[in-house]
């Protein structure tokens, strides 16, 4: 990206940036507390075989809402990539993602985060924040 770049082009690559992240962090969400509902896969395989793991797992409507959210999250870092520089977006969705992913652990999931969590998030914040300098 250059120098000169405007603001409001700066705006859409951060909407972007953010829209990733937040798609990546549904995803992760659903498919965990989707997999949580399900149970240990080694004793559902025990039960009803490979195939039965296999349909159990995809009639899970939060575990395949999750993977559509992460398959849209791939194309549209595919077009972040094509507005920003990879040197930003890369790093800005992963921190992003990982900033999300311990609240939605501890808020949506039910999660114990513990005070090493958090303050290794705030300091995945402060990098986000130098991101943007």
């Amino acid at each position: 990206m250059h120098p000169a770049v405007h603001s409001a082009d700066m705006l859409k690559v951060w909407g972007v940036i953010a829209f990733v992240a937040a798609l990546a962090v549904a995803g992760e969400v659903l498919i965990a507390s989707g997999m949580r509902d399900l149970g240990d896969l080694d004793h559902i395989r025990a039960r009803v075989g490979l195939l039965g793991t296999i349909r159990a797992v995809l009639s899970s409507v939060k575990f395949v809402i999750g993977a559509l959210c992460m398959a849209f999250n791939f194309f549209a870092m595919l077009f972040a990539l094509s507005i920003a520089d990879l040197s930003l977006a890369g790093p800005a969705i992963a921190s992003l993602t990982y900033i999300g992913n311990a609240i939605a652990a501890k808020f949506v999931i039910g999660e114990k985060v513990d005070k090493r969590r958090w303050l290794a998030t705030g300091f995945v914040a402060v990098g986000v924040v130098l991101l943007t300098r």
